[in-house]
């Protein structure tokens, strides 16, 4: 591993341009849960357990028609969690690297935390494949389109995971809103933020053409390889490109890339180490 991460450091070096690939495990060293099966997702939230929902039936829009509390139950839960989470010292240094490349860095995550814009990542590079649960929109699609949850604030019973009321409403019409996040079975994800999100990092890639770039993909797996498949596309269309995938389970990678199996924090301080 010792020569891998001695590769990956020299690497950040001669590097002009710095991409960043996040999934869950990104946010494990900074003590959240990724859900890894049900049995990791009931370890989070037994009540589920009880009512043999796993992540994907939870994660579902249908809940916020058939029964809003449970649905605002699970996500207000997680809107508190993902607010008072400190940033692992990994994003730091991430942030850190990309400031000192002529191209600086750009993140593409399937994380719905926000946790790279809390770190101090540049709001404006950073692409959110899968929304944000810091944004809301109206369930009645009402027209107002995608509003902030600034101020909004979600009452969750611990042992039921039940949300009390008031439920978080749409400042337009008063229907009851939802995340503005792509949930299992969506139709009905407003996706105009991403969209907006995906064209600033096409237009950050095309400056990037002919330059150095460095791929560091962090705790995404193949479960929903959005991200892997994101990471491996790019660097097959920018020749000299270099894939670092860092993952303790799934660290394989395509012939010439580099693969960590290691967690996200603990490989980042060791090619820190070594710069």
């Amino acid at each position: 591993m010792s020569e891998d991460l001695g590769r990956v450091a020299e690497a950040l070096r001669e590097a002009e341009g710095l991409v960043v690939t996040a999934g869950a495990g990104m946010g494990v060293d900074s003590g959240l849960p990724d859900f890894r099966g049900n049995q990791g997702f009931w370890r989070a939230y037994p009540p589920y357990a009880k009512l043999g929902l796993g992540f994907s039936n939870v994660a579902n829009p249908r809940w916020f028609q058939e029964d809003p509390r449970l649905a605002w139950g699970f996500y207000g839960h997680r809107l508190e969690l993902y607010r008072r989470t400190v940033p692992h010292a990994g994003f730091r240094l991430l942030r850190q690297w990309g400031e000192n490349m002529r191209l600086g860095a750009f993140v593409f995550t399937s994380n719905v935390d926000g946790q790279f814009q809390r770190a101090g990542f540049d709001p404006e590079r950073i692409y959110e494949c899968h929304g944000a649960i810091d944004f809301l929109q109206c369930l009645a699609e009402c027209g107002v389109g995608i509003f902030p949850a600034d101020g909004v604030s979600v009452e969750v019973d611990e042992e039921t995971f039940r949300a009390k009321e008031p439920l978080p409403s749409c400042p337009r019409c008063g229907s009851i809103a939802r995340p503005n996040i792509l949930m299992f079975g969506d139709g009905g994800w407003d996706d105009t933020r991403a969209d907006a999100q995906e064209v600033r990092l096409s237009r950050w890639l095309e400056r990037a053409r002919g330059a150095k770039l460095v791929v560091i993909e962090c705790g995404a797996g193949t479960a929903i390889p959005s991200v892997r498949i994101f990471g491996e596309r790019l660097v097959g269309n920018f020749p000299g490109a270099l894939l670092v995938r860092i993952n303790p389970r799934e660290p394989n990678v395509p012939q010439g890339h580099v693969g960590i199996a290691s967690g996200a924090l603990a490989a980042l301080q060791a090619i820190e180490a070594l710069r």
